[in-house]
């Protein structure tokens, strides 16, 4: 099974629109993985998380199809991670698609609304609408997908995804504070292979809707504390802002002591 960071920057990009700050100066200096654009995730060819303002920067950059994607799941509704209007590019004459196949999209109540606010109805776009709810299984293609609660937004029921499939088990976890104690007790039985972790706030302390290293680490400790992973579980931060201030290396080298990968645009796992 194949894992690909599309993106792994916060809402606003890095080096963000409009910013002059020194992580935004640093980063336009030094390019390659200092630079990140908004936060999704491949899941082989046809699993994907999220749908970014970016997602057409990610076809040039990474040489996707996104026709080949089949299932597509959304965490929240917030715009860095849920651009909707994309979806009428799958219409004629935009697109000459040579399967019909349509995309499967899942989410929660506010993503179905926004799709279905669309100028064009799902129907003539090939989308397939699915409520996502809290720890209800979705059963997808070969794969046993639970929508676990997230602290993220105090507006929606927020996200993250367990993926199973193959003996492989995939938490993925960005966008989120510190695990509701519903999540924890959903995740007992498991033992991961992959646990894909929110590092927002870089060093600053905080674990109230998204985390930073600290949030990561203890995370992880517990993880390892209950078996939910073992010395074998891959960890790796995501979804940056430059509001931490520390560029690849500088997390690289905070995080790597304890075993934790830090995520590039473009970085790719195999299990």
């Amino acid at each position: 099974m194949q894992v690909q960071f599309l993106g792994t920057a916060a809402a606003e990009g890095w080096p963000a629109l409009f910013c002059e700050c020194d992580a935004c100066v640093r980063a336009r200096a030094l390019g390659g993985k200092n630079v990140r654009t908004r936060s999704s995730v491949n899941i082989g060819e046809n699993f994907k998380v999220d749908w970014p303002p970016d997602t057409y920067l990610h076809v040039l950059q990474h040489g996707l199809n996104l026709s080949r994607v089949q299932h597509l799941f959304i965490t929240h509704s917030h715009y860095d991670h849920f651009s909707p209007p994309d979806f009428l590019m799958r219409m004629e004459p935009f697109a000459h698609m040579k399967d019909e196949t349509p995309l499967h999209v899942y989410g929660n109540l506010e993503v179905l609304k926004r799709i279905r606010a669309l100028e064009r109805n799902p129907i003539e776009l090939n989308l397939a609408l699915y409520s996502a709810e809290p720890f209800n299984v979705l059963e997808v293609d070969r794969f046993r997908v639970t929508p676990l609660l997230a602290d993220h937004s105090p507006d929606e029921v927020s996200l993250i995804y367990l993926f199973e499939s193959g003996g492989k088990t995939i938490l993925h976890g960005y966008d989120s504070g510190w695990f509701p104690e519903e999540t924890w007790d959903a995740l007992r039985g498991y033992t991961l292979d992959l646990a894909i972790l929110d590092c927002t706030y870089g060093p600053s302390p905080g674990m109230k809707y998204h985390m930073g290293i600290d949030g990561v680490l203890k995370t992880k400790e517990r993880m390892l504390s209950e078996q939910i992973a073992d010395k074998d579980t891959a960890f790796v931060a995501t979804h940056f802002s430059h509001n931490g201030g520390l560029l690849h290396e500088e997390l690289a080298s905070k995080l790597g002591t304890e075993n934790v990968q830090v995520a590039f645009d473009g970085l790719t796992i195999r299990l």
